[in-house]
């Protein structure tokens, strides 16, 4: 079947966002690779904040319903061990992303990192302001596990947390070809994620 043409932008601005970040990406680029011109990316999607925010929207309209139903079921237990319990509770929405778009779930993680070191203010404003209960939920459930940390402190150490996702998910690729030739282990990004959630939650959990 073929693309429709707002598909088909979305596609091409999603790889080039990825690839290049969202600063450098210009409208240009987007409408010679999918073979369009400006006013059918107008049309379909007004502005290159609205593209932008669309590329993310398939994604989140995924994830967030799915992690809003696994923490509803999510026990609560407190310290690192309830900490760990709650990242691995995150893996199967995560990875749901990988139905999406091939290699969704590293495509996802990449592009919320360029848009967090890209300075995209919109961003946080359009996910609140979509997803703000599932995240706001989800910070929740992350201070019920630790309640003696303080705000500032939990800020920081969730934002070294997702720079260090971040990093891994975008080289997953060569993480594993690495860990294949230096270890002769055989991992995918399930495996990836497997050796980062112990570091990441001893990091949150500050233990």
């Amino acid at each position: 079947m073929t693309k429709s043409t707002k598909i088909q932008i979305l596609d091409v601005a999603e790889a080039l966002f990825a690839e290049q970040g969202f600063n450098q990406t210009s409208m240009r680029a987007i409408t010679s690779g999918a073979n369009v011109n400006l006013a059918s990316v107008n049309y379909h999607y007004g502005t290159k904040k609205n593209l932008i925010q669309a590329v993310f929207k398939r994604y989140f309209d995924v994830l967030m319903p799915h992690i809003e139903t696994v923490l509803a079921d999510l026990p609560l237990q407190t310290g690192r061990a309830g900490v760990v319990t709650l990242l691995n509770a995150l893996v199967p929405p995560m990875l749901s992303l990988n139905a999406i778009r091939p290699n969704g779930t590293a495509t996802f993680v990449l592009l919320l990192g360029k848009g967090y070191n890209e300075t995209q203010g919109h961003l946080r404003r359009f996910i609140m302001g979509h997803y703000g209960v599932a995240v706001k939920q989800l910070l929740l459930e992350i201070h019920r596990r630790l309640p003696e940390v303080q705000d500032e402190d939990l800020f920081w150490r969730l934002h070294f947390a997702m720079g260090a996702f971040v990093f891994s998910m975008s080289s997953s690729s060569a993480l594993t070809q690495i860990a294949q030739s230096d270890f002769n282990e055989d991992v995918d990004v399930v495996g990836v994620i497997e050796h980062l959630i112990p570091f990441v939650a001893t990091g949150i959990a500050g233990q």
